[in-house]
């Protein structure tokens, strides 16, 4: 096997992914802190070209160099708003029609490989604060939670870990459902 070169892996230019189709889900960012986190959540949502990111409360935006330190330029292609309230953000997805999906360990939880996205609708997931989770009055507003299963000794994985696995996981069944 040989590695690919850069010039090899035909990706799309920044004009070529801002007039691309998106997949239908808003990743928000619910006060996370690490501006590195907030870089890699950027990077995995170009990956799988998540229509926007919204980052609230003391969310870091862009521009950033720390947070273009992990994003490597993805800030500029993703498209992202921010809300002083992350309420605010909700709020306003339900209106749009979005099925808001908080990722967190909660009562009555769907874990994620049950979890199977419609179609026919619109998405939002919601990763939290790298302490404290997704705040609870947030929880609260979601039209459900999705746990990603853990078997270890640790009862949490970092945020931009928990975004990637349920980035990937939702765009592998929404436009690969055969292999589940």
């Amino acid at each position: 096997m040989r590695k690919l070169k850069i010039t090899e892996l035909n990706r799309l230019t920044t004009d070529e992914y801002k007039t691309s189709d998106k997949t239908p889900l808003i990743v928000i960012l619910d006060h996370v802190r690490s501006l590195h986190n907030v870089g890699s959540v950027f990077r995995t949502a170009d990956a799988f070209r998540v229509e926007a990111v919204y980052l609230c409360g003391v969310t870091a935006t862009p521009p950033n160099a720390e947070i273009h330190k992990t994003a490597l330029g993805a800030e500029n292609t993703v498209t992202w708003r921010y809300y002083k309230e992350t309420l605010d953000a909700v709020a306003e997805l339900k209106r749009q029609g979005y099925v808001v999906c908080a990722i967190e360990q909660a009562d009555g939880s769907v874990s994620l490989e049950r979890f199977f996205p419609d179609r026919r609708k619109k998405y939002a997931f919601i990763v939290g604060h790298e302490v404290k989770g997704v705040q609870q009055e947030v929880v609260d507003a979601c039209d459900m939670c999705i746990e990603i299963p853990q078997y270890g000794t640790k009862h949490s994985l970092n945020v931009s870990v928990a975004a990637g696995i349920t980035l990937w996981d939702f765009f592998r069944k929404l436009y690969h459902p055969a292999f589940d």
